[in-house]
């Protein structure tokens, strides 16, 4: 048996051994219990306030950079504001400048417009003026004068403006007809002796009251012809034939497919055909040069051998004729000296006929004239008496 004293009331209590073994164990477990718990709460305690401690510390310095980065936020937000404030305000100037560099050049391009158009439109009338001349020279003229007066209109076009747009071109009537047939004018143009442009000029017109019409191509090959005779590179005809044909009134017509280098035009488009094929033609001057350059030096060299074989062959030439008179010259010669023989010959022969002659002049006497001739011997006799 075992005893329990009671620590409040000190009262004694008596109990068996299992009892008190199942006291004690209750009493050890919640001894270590308690202690296990206490233990428990001081580490927790312990940990709490360390938990505490770094959280504090890391919320403190959490705090601190989410301080620095609201500053940060704050000077990036106030940067970019500034920042798209600065492009805003740049665009709206560009912008405003584009707008006002717009109106302008709409300004410009709209005075340009209405410089272009009361051009055009000046040109416009100043054709349909030249036009309605045309057609009074047409309805006031004979056959022959229409045709004239075609070509003096062209050629008084040209001289309008030849000192200022053309003061070194050649424009002039086509005069030469050694080859059965001639064009009306050629145009010719030169730069340092090179010429690029050469237009051959034909000018075809008839009166409307003309019972048989020409076409326009009755003329092609006639001027296709003058061109290539005169050497020149462009073939223009300037018609006012097939005065309906809506292919000719359209402006400038190509040819070419018929005949190289060959337009058709109305009168009006005379100077604007010669300047377009002037400036086509002028672009390609300095390969002419060039090509000319090339050619000369070719030349001279071909002109040099040409001046040696033509040396050679005239001294052959020479050579052989001299040896042909040479051979002649002592043939001849021969001849002569034969000549002289046989007259040698021949006048020995005559010297000794003569010396004959003589003698037999000498042994004459009038008694042999006499002899055989009764007639003659009774006259001399007479004369004797």
């Amino acid at each position: 048996m075992s005893e329990i004293k009671c620590p409040k009331c000190g009262t004694t209590f008596k109990i068996d051994e299992n009892s008190y073994a199942e006291i004690v164990k209750q009493v050890r477990d919640a001894e270590f219990s308690n202690d296990i718990e206490q233990k428990v709460h001081d580490a927790t305690e312990v940990l709490h306030a360390k938990s505490a401690a770094e959280y504090l510390k890391l919320k403190n310095e959490k705090d601190a950079e989410i301080s620095r980065l609201e500053a940060k936020i704050s000077s990036f937000e106030t940067e970019k504001k500034l920042a798209v404030s600065e492009a805003v305000s740049k665009i709206k100037k560009e912008n405003n400048e584009l707008k006002s560099r717009f109106d302008l050049e709409k300004a410009e391009n709209k005075s340009k417009e209405v410089i272009l158009k009361e051009k055009y439109e000046g040109a416009l009338k100043l054709k349909d003026e030249q036009i309605e001349q045309l057609k009074d020279f047409k309805s006031k003229q004979s056959t022959k004068m229409v045709g004239e007066s075609l070509e003096q209109f062209c050629h008084d076009e040209f001289d309008k403006i030849r000192a200022t747009a053309f003061p070194n071109a050649y424009f002039e009537k086509d005069n030469d007809a050694k080859s059965g047939s001639k064009g009306d004018f050629i145009f010719r143009e030169s730069e340092d002796g090179v010429e690029f442009i050469s237009i051959m000029f034909e000018m075809k017109n008839e009166m409307d009251t003309t019972a048989t019409k020409h076409k326009n191509e009755d003329f092609f090959k006639e001027l296709d012809k003058d061109r290539r005779e005169k050497g020149c590179e462009y073939a223009v005809l300037v018609s006012m034939l097939e005065a309906d044909s809506e292919l000719y009134n359209t402006g400038i017509v190509d040819v070419s497919h018929r005949y190289p280098k060959m337009y058709v035009i109305r009168p009006q488009f005379f100077i604007l055909m010669i300047t377009l094929l002037r400036n086509s033609a002028r672009n390609s001057l300095s390969a002419k040069k060039e090509l000319v350059l090339a050619k000369e030096q070719n030349i001279d060299i071909t002109h040099f051998e040409e001046n040696i074989e033509a040396f050679k062959e005239g001294f052959a030439r020479n050579f052989t004729l001299a040896s042909k008179k040479f051979q002649s010259a002592i043939a001849e010669i021969d001849k002569t000296i034969d000549h002289l023989q046989k007259t040698k010959e021949a006048l020995l022969s005559s010297e000794n006929n003569l010396r004959l002659a003589n003698n037999k002049a000498d042994d004459l006497t009038i008694k042999r004239l006499t002899r055989g001739n009764p007639t003659m011997k009774a006259k001399f006799d007479a004369l004797k008496k």
